[in-house]
C-alpha cells in the first residue's frame, strides 16, 4: 500500500536528513535519558529514534532495546552504529499512528524529541499505560512551545511542540515521578544546538 502523499512527504525529509555525512542529531545519547540509566530497565521501546543514538546507549546497559521509526535510512544508521558500539538492538521502520505498542509488552519506553502531529501523539500516549510491564517507566524530553523564539533545535511548527498540561492529560494511568518545564543548554548533533526550553517527564505504571 503506498504511503499517503504528507506521510511519503515526511518520510523522504527524514531520508534526507538521515543520509547526511554526520549523524543529524550526534551518536552520544540524550543527557536527561543517560541521567536515567540506572533506574530504566528491559525491554525498552524507543519511539522516533530516528539514528539510533539513545537505543545504542541504552543497549549497552545490557538492555534489550527496539527503536521504532519511520526512516529506513534513520534506522539503517542505527544498526551501523549499534554494531560499532558492539551492541545490538532491533529495529522496526513504522509510522507511529499504526504502530501497535501492545499490552503489558515494555519495561521501559522512550520517547526523545518525537515531535509528531497532535493526533498521533495522543493515541501513542493513550496507549502507554497498557503497553508498559507493572512497574515499568516511560521517560520523555520534548521541545515546548517557548522554544520556537530560540531556534536552536526543534520544529519550527507549533502544532508540534507540546505543553506539561497536555502531557498530564495524555499519560492517563500512570505516577508521575518528574514533569518539568526547564530551560538547559542542549548540544545533540547540528541541529539541537544551544540554549533550550523542554519538558521532562518520568511516569510509571503502578505495579499489579
Amino acid at each position: 500500500m503506498s504511503l499517503p502523499l504528507k506521510l511519503a512527504s515526511s518520510v523522504a525529509t527524514w531520508d534526507e536528513r538521515y543520509a547526511e555525512p554526520d549523524f543529524a542529531y550526534g551518536d552520544a545519547p540524550n543527557d536527561f535519558l543517560r541521567a536515567q540509566g540506572s533506574t530504566l530497565r528491559g525491554p525498552v521501546l524507543c519511539l522516533a529514534e530516528g539514528q539510533g543514538r539513545n537505543a545504542v546507549f541504552l543497549a549497552t546497559l545490557g538492555l534489550d532495546v527496539t527503536a521504532v521509526d519511520q526512516s529506513a535510512v534513520g534506522l539503517a544508521c542505527a544498526e551501523k552504529l549499534a554494531a560499532r558500539a558492539g551492541v545490538t538492538i532491533q529495529t522496526e521502520v513504522a509510522d507511529l499512528g499504526a504502530f501497535d505498542l501492545g499490552q503489558e509488552r515494555w519495561g521501559t519506553i522512550v520517547s526523545i524529541f518525537a515531535h509528531v502531529p497532535a493526533a498521533i501523539r495522543k493515541s501513542v500516549h493513550a496507549a502507554i499505560a497498557a503497553a508498559l510491564q507493572p512497574g515499568g517507566l516511560f521517560v520523555l524530553e520534548a521541545y515546548r512551545p517557548e522554544q520556537l523564539g530560540l531556534r536552536t533545535g526543534g520544529p519550527q511548527n507549533l502544532a508540534l511542540m507540546m505543553t506539561l498540561a497536555e502531557l498530564r492529560d495524555e499519560l492517563v494511568g500512570l505516577d508521575w515521578l518528574v514533569g518539568e518545564e526547564v530551560e538547559r543548554e542542549i548540544h545533540e548533533g547540528v541541529y539541537h544546538n544551544g540554549l533550550s526550553r523542554t519538558i521532562q517527564v518520568v511516569c510509571r505504571k503502578r505495579d499489579a
